[in-house]
């Protein structure tokens, strides 16, 4: 009967699980947080193309510029400005906005600049 060669003996590695989960955890979260962030900007975005287009669609149809122009800085968020330019022909409207960063413990993540031109051709008379 032949024995089996013995195994060297290994190193007690029972808390090694607890590091690194705990090293793990906090990493995850970062990247987590950053992603939700990522999207935030994605939709902030969103808002203030939406906002620019709307207004310069609306503008090209000969609506009222106050009125056009405060429901075009109400889609696009807070703080959101709009520029009007009309210049014959067409009317051109710049969104602009300033999305800052998440705050508290995550003060790291830097604010964004959310900005979008838009141009319509005019549609009442020349």
């Amino acid at each position: 009967m032949s024995r089996r060669p013995r195994r060297p003996e290994r190193p007690d590695q029972r808390g090694a699980v607890t590091a690194e989960l705990a090293l793990g955890i906090p990493l995850l979260l970062a990247v987590v947080v950053a992603l939700v962030w990522l999207l935030a900007v994605g939709a902030g975005q969103v808002r203030v193309v939406d906002a620019a287009r709307e207004a310069a669609r609306s503008l090209a149809r000969g609506d009222d510029q106050a009125v056009v122009v405060a429901r075009a800085e109400e889609v696009a968020g807070e703080r959101a400005t709009v520029t009007v330019v009309s210049t014959g022909p067409e009317v051109r409207v710049l969104v602009t906005r300033r999305l800052d960063g998440p705050g508290g413990l995550l003060d790291a993540l830097p604010g964004a600049s959310l900005s979008h031109e838009a141009v319509a051709a005019s549609e009442g008379p020349p």
